[in-house]
């Protein structure tokens, strides 16, 4: 069944509008934990698209809806081992994959979520002041200039 968008006149089928649907609630829930963990997570499902086709809303929201329970009881279960993953450890291991990927070591589109967690197996909280700006647990020099920039301003917005 054919359908048209009132605003821009735009065709879609039901089926897609079902799937936006989910993509569209998927993503307010991941933004309702916070405004950072929703855009941390927008740029991570943006890493498993492959470089000729968009992905599906079908795919984003099955993708959102894996991580989703994982990120609210923030703890993970990887290798039989529980891990502590409050949002500041998912944040700082999507960004080490952002960072992985533009420094040449993550080879995208990622198929699964396995990369992300064992990543998270290895955050450490700082204590006395949590950073949200990522570290490479790999090689401090490879950040970006962008990743470097993002520290700077969240150390500024600090007093630090």
């Amino acid at each position: 069944m054919k359908t048209r968008c009132p605003a821009c006149g735009a065709t879609l089928s039901l089926d897609a509008l079902v799937q936006f649907d989910a993509a569209r609630q998927a993503l307010a829930s991941a933004f309702a934990i916070s405004n950072e963990i929703g855009s941390a997570l927008i740029r991570y499902i943006a890493l498993h698209r492959p470089a000729t086709r968009e992905l599906t809303m079908d795919r984003v929201a099955r993708m959102l809806g894996e991580l989703l329970p994982d990120i609210k009881a923030q703890r993970i279960e990887r290798d039989g081992r529980v891990y502590e993953a409050p949002p500041e450890a998912w944040i700082w291991a999507i960004y080490q994959a952002i960072a992985s990927r533009e420094a040449g070591r993550l080879k995208t589109p990622l198929r699964g979520h396995g990369w992300l967690y064992e990543v998270l197996t290895h955050w450490k909280p700082v204590a006395g002041n949590v950073t949200r700006t990522p570290t490479n647990i790999n090689t401090p020099a490879a950040r970006s200039q962008t990743l470097e920039a993002v520290a700077a301003l969240e150390q500024m917005k600090r007093g630090t």
